[in-house]
């Protein structure tokens, strides 16, 4: 949530290393605590801070939102299969969707490179399918004559 690396959460932990007061005012917003209580047991971080409410309340409205939905990274691969595939169903859709699916998908997808996989045979197959829509309708109409039957 906050875009912190593992080492630096690690540095803040260890003593090596403080966080920054945007880190700081963000810590505070996720814990639902105050900036003070928060430096409260280390009173060199405290010391090397030594800000004013103003200072604090002017860096608070400056910083970001914090995204705390729970589920704020969701993996939705099985939609995107699912809406690539259903996308096939329709040729001249299936030429386009699996493009913005290949687009939409990313590497933290649980089904990351089968998605590709599918998104390419998906747009061959639509690719072919259009071809015969449009070569059957326009460019060699059948010549197939109908009679009726009395």
């Amino acid at each position: 949530m906050l875009h912190v690396t593992r080492q630096s959460i690690s540095k803040w932990e260890n003593g090596r290393g403080y966080p920054d007061l945007d880190n700081l005012i963000q810590l505070s917003k996720v814990y639902k605590m105050s900036i003070d209580n928060l430096l409260s047991e280390n009173p060199n971080l405290k010391k090397q801070f030594n800000l004013s409410d103003e200072q604090i309340i002017q860096k608070q409205s400056q910083s970001k939102k914090i995204n705390t939905d729970l589920y704020q990274n969701t993996d939705e691969g099985i939609i995107l299969i699912i809406l690539s595939i259903v996308s096939g169903l329709i040729p001249p859709i299936g030429i386009f969707m699996p493009l913005y699916v290949a687009w939409r998908n990313n590497k933290y997808n649980s089904l990351y490179k089968t998605i590709n996989l599918i998104c390419i045979i998906v747009l061959l197959i639509s690719i072919l399918g259009t071809y015969v829509i449009i070569v059957d309708n326009w460019l060699i109409p059948a010549r197939t004559t109908i009679y009726q039957i009395k």
